[in-house]
């Protein structure tokens, strides 16, 4: 969370390098093509630090970016206060595909749903605002870069999100000028009819790198099924999400003394200051006779219609509402769970898994009143066990007395301890594809993985999309959405600090500096589709690794790519059809690659290797110093991988070619994985993955 993720990713170091907090990302305008902003938070205000306004202008290069701040529905010109420096709003796809609701799609760049707010303060919100919610402090959030300034673009709204406002929006950042541009909105699915790299979006993505824009991208959130990413280009950074190791356990504690752990940023049931036992209720148990309500086993069981209980049976209980049908197909809310638990004055609320649909994923979603949600069924079998032995029940099955007790224990303190980083279940996995048939093709994605899961950050208090959020200021969240401001954030860091550096270079900075072990030492480990399942990840789920932001800023090497470059990779695809590269880019393919596998890119994939192949790259050295690098292989399995040079000395902005030799060994029906390490003799240490399929020997 920005609460604490960036002492997870080490960025307070940097910020010492750049300055300190009041001045880091200073200069750095980032984009954020999303749901808005809301003015009024304090993460965009004049900075809380000092008590200054934030000058309009102060040290932005006039030359550099041209902003507007366009009025609007509860976004007065006074909302570009000079942290937020542009603000735009682009609707005419909406209009023009979809009726609006004017009390919520409204036509000014102020966000109603929260989402465009929480990006932008991850990447960019000032420092140490506090955090409160529900009346409690849960300490201090912080963009990963507090000074730099925010472009608001905004082009989706509650009832509908077009492609063609996001491209309009796209574009008028790259025209604004802005430093990095933000991305965690995103197609679906791949685009019909034409490849990947080939769509408006990639192809206006381009065009933004082509300009200068470093463009950061949402990886997807279909993980953990494979070719899932909804990122693909070469040219736009695609991030994957990951747990930290900050935690917020919660306990449901039985009268027999058995404590079931489960999910939910709520207060214990307490009574005298100490933790206190209630009677235990399972909402069938407490129907009303001749209760009317629509009288479905859904709506029994899920706690959805106060008038549905007998309120003597349920007021001052700890009731169990379980998943059903109605949660199931989306019909059902835990906001209703939470009004009924309010009305009927429920000392608590238990949200248990049903073992005729499985367990279900559970977030922290801080509750006004006391609750927990158990998502494991083998936990609700224990409870539900224990429920039974200790009520009494008449011949016709009906409750005489409710011998079962149970509390709930305090759901809000974080707990830092555990394994870190894992790559969240949702986070969409590699590998790239070329089309809608899922072929394959030799680009490494995700490029990069940064902290996505339980994210604290600004919100709007209208939050139109998620009442149970209503009236909030911040919110728990979780997606790739919320991995890529966090790379964009670090981005600003590094131009701030190398401001001649291309986005390709930044990149590859980003890219050749992140770490592939976790907090423990292990490699990097995944979710998997089971509740509780770990296996070892793979640059398909992380990318490069673990963004290392101090190490980003002085990566010793860069792997560089122009806009030239990257028409050759184009026009280098199997299959293409040189016309249509022209249409689309207005580009004529020119010199070709031998395979799109010597785009230079901070890493090597190659999708179908047969014998074999030799790959180019180019590194640069950004350093102020010569250096003398040693080469290095972790070849993937079934495949040997020869250097050369095996060692090299370059000299400050020299460049030299490496020449790799791909030789299969052994043929597989898998990707394999392995690393090129250059390692430096004044401790730069450069690493590329590798992402092979061996197919034959032959």
């Amino acid at each position: 969370m920005t609460t604490y993720t960036p002492q997870f990713l080490g960025i307070p170091a940097v910020w010492t390098q750049e300055g300190g907090d009041r001045n880091v990302g200073e200069g750095v305008v980032i984009g954020f093509v999303d749901s808005g902003i809301n003015p009024e938070h304090p993460s965009f205000a004049y900075d809380p630090t000092t008590g200054n306004p934030y000058s309009t202008n102060s040290t932005l290069d006039s030359q550099h970016f041209y902003g507007a701040c366009e009025e609007g529905p509860l976004f007065p010109q006074t909302s570009c206060n000079g942290k937020i420096v542009s603000a735009r709003f682009f609707s005419a796809g909406a209009q023009s595909t979809a009726q609006l609701n004017d009390s919520v799609d409204i036509l000014s760049p102020f966000d109603v749903v929260g989402h465009g707010s929480h990006v932008a303060s991850t990447a960019a919100g000032n420092f140490g605002v506090p955090v409160v919610v529900n009346g409690l402090y849960y300490g201090r959030a912080t963009g990963m870069a507090p000074r730099a300034r925010i472009a608001v673009y905004k082009a989706i709204y509650p009832s509908i999100g077009t492609l063609s406002d996001v491209l309009a929006a796209i574009d008028q950042a790259v025209l604004d000028g802005v430093d990095i541009l933000t991305l965690s909105v995103g197609p679906d699915e791949p685009p019909e009819g034409t490849f990947t790299f080939l769509s408006l979006i990639e192809i206006f993505m381009l065009a933004a790198h082509k300009a200068g824009t470093l463009v950061v991208q949402a990886a997807g959130n279909e993980g953990p099924y494979p070719y899932s990413v909804i990122s693909y280009s070469p040219w736009v950074i695609g991030v994957a999400a990951c747990h930290n190791d900050r935690t917020y356990p919660a306990t449901l504690v039985l009268g027999n003394g058995l404590k079931i752990g489960g999910v939910g940023l709520s207060g214990p049931t307490v009574g005298d200051g100490l933790i206190q036992y209630n009677k235990l209720v399972l909402a069938k148990d407490a129907i009303k006779i001749n209760a009317t309500f629509p009288r479905t086993v859904n709506n029994v069981e899920e706690c959805q219609y106060p008038e549905a209980f007998d309120p003597l049976v349920v007021q001052g209980s700890v009731v169990i509402c379980t998943f059903s049908g109605g949660f199931y197909n989306g019909t059902s809310t835990l906001t209703a769970i939470i009004n009924t638990a309010r009305l009927l004055r429920f000392r608590a609320f238990v949200f248990d898994a049903n073992p005729t649909y499985g367990d279900f994923i559970a977030e922290p979603i801080p509750f006004a009143t006391p609750g927990i949600m158990i998502p494991a069924t083998t936990d609700t079998q224990n409870i539900l066990q224990y429920y039974e032995r200790e009520t009494v029940r008449d011949k016709n099955g009906l409750v005489v007395r409710y011998g079962g007790r149970a509390a709930i224990s305090e759901g809000r303190n974080a707990s830092y301890k555990g394994r870190a980083p894992i790559v969240s279940r949702f986070s969409s996995r590699g590998p790239d594809y070329i089309d809608q048939s899922k072929n394959p093709i030799d680009v490494l994605k995700p490029d990069i993985l940064a902290p996505g899961h339980q994210i604290w950050a600004a919100w709007s208090p209208m939050s139109v999309l998620n009442p149970i959020l209503s009236g909030h200021n911040f919110a728990l969240m979780s997606g790739t959405s919320m991995a890529t401001p966090h790379i964009a954030g670090v981005a600003a860091l590094i131009k701030q600090y190398n401001p001649s550096w291309t986005p390709s270079m930044i990149t590859s900075a980003i890219s050749t500096t992140a770490s592939t072990y976790d907090n423990l030492g292990d490699p990097i480990m995944a979710q998997g589709f089971d509740l509780n399942s770990l296996y070892t990840s793979a640059p398909f789920g992380f990318g490069a690794g673990l963004v290392n932001p101090s190490r980003a800023l002085d990566p010793g090497l860069v792997f560089s790519a122009g806009y030239e470059d990257y028409i050759s990779f184009l026009c280098s695809l199997p299959n293409i059809d040189s016309a249509i590269v022209k249409t689309a880019t207005g580009e004529v393919c020119g010199q070709l690659f031998d395979n799109p596998s010597d785009l230079n890119l901070p890493s090597i994939t190659i999708t179908s290797l047969t014998g074999s192949r030799i790959v180019h790259r180019t590194v640069t050295n950004v350093a102020s110093k010569a250096e003398t690098y040693l080469s290095a292989v972790l070849p993937p399995k079934g495949v040997t991988v020869d250097i050369e040079p095996s060692w090299f000395r370059i000299a400050p902005q020299g460049t030299q070619d490496l020449r790799i030799t791909l030789n299969v060994t052994q043929a597989l029906d898998d990707f394999t994985f392995g690393e090129i390490v250059l390692t430096g003799s004044l401790n730069h240490v450069v690493k590329m993955p590798l992402s092979i399929f061996p197919v034959s020997t032959a």
